[in-house]
């Protein structure tokens, strides 16, 4: 739905407009919207407002999450922590083996991915790569 990407959209560059400054990186809406077109992209809400959303990608063995925003209204509430809980289900369901993502190295979100069990396994750049290894007991 367009309303849905218009909703990430602004979302997105609201909350990484300042990281794409610090690292002088350019923010493209047009590349945003090529790169929600190829994902599978879920907007969370609760009754009528939106929350946030996240998007992914896969490949044969892992689940990627290349976008995770909640709003800042809604952050502190678990909303992160339950999307991840959400993804990690998702893919036991489909038997990917990890999940991996991409985050600006001094993003405050690292320590949610970590409490969620991801460790950095790569750096560039600016960007840390982390992974979790999905433990298919717990699907």
């Amino acid at each position: 739905m367009d309303c849905d990407l218009d909703f990430a959209r602004n979302l997105t560059c609201v909350n990484m407009l300042r990281y794409y400054i610090q690292h002088d990186l350019v923010w493209l809406d047009e590349a945003f919207d090529v790169a929600w077109a190829g994902r599978d992209n879920r907007v969370m809400v609760h009754g009528e407002r939106q929350l946030g959303f996240v998007s992914l990608s896969r490949d044969a063995r892992a689940l990627y999450i290349r976008e995770l925003h909640v709003g800042q209204a809604f952050r502190g509430q678990g909303v992160g922590s339950w999307v991840i809980d959400q993804v990690v289900a998702l893919a036991c369901r489909e038997g990917r083996q990890c999940l991996r993502l991409t985050v600006f190295e001094n993003n405050p979100a690292r320590a949610l991915y970590e409490r969620k069990g991801f460790k950095v396994v790569g750096k560039d750049e600016c960007f840390l790569r982390m992974e979790r290894e999905v433990c298919f007991a717990t699907c």
